[in-house]
Parts: C-alpha cells; structure tokens; sequence
C-alpha cells in the first residue's frame, strides 16, 4: 500500500499515512480537528528502469560499459587474424 503525506492548512500539522489506493482522501487533521487536511504531492518514490534487468538495483550510474573483447586468434594458425573465416 502506498504511503501519503498529509499536511493541515489551518495548525501545519504533517503526517505520513499509509492507505489503500481505493481509500478516500482524508479532510480533517487529527491534530486541531478542522477540515482543512490536504494530501501532499510528493517527488518521491520514483525508480529508474534503465541499466541490464529489470529491478531498480540493476542500475548503476557509475559503471561504465566495457568494449567487446576481440575475436579469439585462428586455432590453427594458418591464417592471420582479419583474414580468418574463423573470427568474423
């Protein structure tokens, strides 16, 4: 369930409520008991789909792409590495 931050405009009063998305939004503060509640919108709570998966812990900003290695030498030998069938 998400959780909502909440702030009355009347005593400044600021919780952080956990409620189903179904709920409604609450209107009167706990604390001084006018309507005068208002949920808060927050930047919060975002993830980032980038990097190698699909889990927010597979991205990392700090690691750098490594270049493809380069094709392994004929196993023969009897030919030289751009002109082997072998490593295109």
């Amino acid at each position: 369930m998400p959780t909502y931050q909440y702030r009355c405009n009347n005593c400044g009063n600021e919780l952080e409520i956990v409620q189903k998305m179904s709920d409604k939004t609450l209107t009167i503060c706990p604390e001084c008991e006018k309507e005068s509640f208002e949920r808060v919108i927050t930047g919060e709570g975002g993830f980032v789909l980038k990097g190698s998966g699909f889990y927010k812990t597979d991205y990392n900003p700090s690691k750098k792409e490594s270049a493809p290695a380069a094709p392994a030498p004929c196993s023969t030998g009897a030919c030289s590495g751009s002109s082997c069938p072998l490593a295109k």
